[in-house]
């Protein structure tokens, strides 16, 4: 599941999105939460440098229908 994404594929990504829209972070499909975004920084890493993007607190549940998209089929157990 683990895929690099370059900053040009998600400045693609991103370019046909309305820019006021707000962004989060999905984190974790066993436990799908939405993280704010603080910032973006560029740091050296071996050779080369990397994009970074920092996380700021936690906003609650990622919604179903972001789970969905993600293929994230996480579920409460149902009860008795």
């Amino acid at each position: 599941m683990s895929r690099t994404l370059t900053v040009g594929q998600l400045v693609h990504q991103l370019q046909t999105l309305d820019p006021d829209q707000p962004v989060f972070l999905a984190i974790n499909p066993d436990w799908p939460f939405a993280h704010g975004i603080s910032q973006v920084v560029t740091a050296a890493d071996g050779p080369s440098n990397v994009v970074y993007i920092a996380e700021n607190g936690q906003e609650g549940y990622l919604p179903t229908t972001a789970r969905a998209e993600l293929d994230w089929s996480w579920s409460l157990p149902e009860g008795p």
